[in-house]
């Protein structure tokens, strides 16, 4: 989408990790730590990461998405490279060091708490972010970006029947309606599906969860690099 789609008084959900504040280059941290520490005798980096990876996908399923589910996978991973339960001095480890994640450090995106102080001056901002809802309301109100935003939504899942309702109990406008976020399978698709525009910032760190294919000739997907980029369009 290339043309100018700037007007007042349209309607910004905006999506929280890896949009706002960064999210999962913290959790790659801990799984390279985790990789040093297990120092595997047989099994490269990689195999390891895929095995993580299987493991993160079924967890989030059954137990959703955080650091807690997080400490959970590297646990089970472990147990499956060594063939048996996790020691207690293990499980501390672990602990050890997922620490920055259990604090709650937040890091904004450049530009952000700017970018939407004016927006706010012309739009509606709402944000909508999934995940342990302590936890997204603890990066939250570090963050203090709490106050830019009309309404605030912590889901456990981003479908597109999220949005669906997100639209009827705001009385939203679709076509003045912007879903802005960094992950193909939780913002833009599902947001597309639901009839809303969407704003794709890619992150050079979305997690591989997040990943998914987007149509390169939809119209209804504006393409952006830096989230200030937002104040060209909006």
């Amino acid at each position: 989408m290339g043309a100018d789609v700037r007007r007042d008084g349209q309607v910004l959900i905006f999506d929280a990790d890896d949009t706002l504040w960064e999210n999962n280059i913290l959790f790659e941290r801990v799984i390279d730590d985790f990789f040093e520490w297990l120092a595997h005798p047989t099994l490269a980096k990689p195999e390891i990461r895929a095995i993580l990876d299987d493991i993160e996908r079924a967890n989030a399923v059954v137990h959703g998405y955080g650091s807690k589910v997080f400490l959970r996978s590297l646990a089970e991973c472990l147990e499956q490279l060594n063939e048996r339960p996790a020691t207690i001095e293990e499980q501390r480890r672990i602990e050890q060091l997922a620490v920055r994640l259990i604090r709650g450090e937040i890091e904004l995106i450049p530009g952000v708490a700017d970018t939407l102080a004016d927006l706010g001056q012309r739009h509606r901002l709402l944000l909508l972010t999934k995940g342990d809802p302590a936890e997204q309301q603890r990066k939250l109100d570090a963050s203090q970006l709490a106050r830019h935003f009309g309404n605030i939504h912590i889901v456990p899942e981003k479908g597109v029947e999220v949005y669906q309702r997100l639209a009827r109990e705001h009385s939203l406008a679709l076509p003045s309606t912007w879903m802005i976020g960094n992950s193909p399978k939780s913002d833009i698709g599902p947001a597309r599906q639901a009839g809303m525009n969407a704003v794709f910032i890619p992150h050079e760190h979305t997690w591989v969860l997040e990943h998914a294919e987007l149509d390169p000739h939809d119209q209804g997907v504006l393409r952006l690099t830096r989230f200030p980029e937002l104040l060209d369009h909006f």
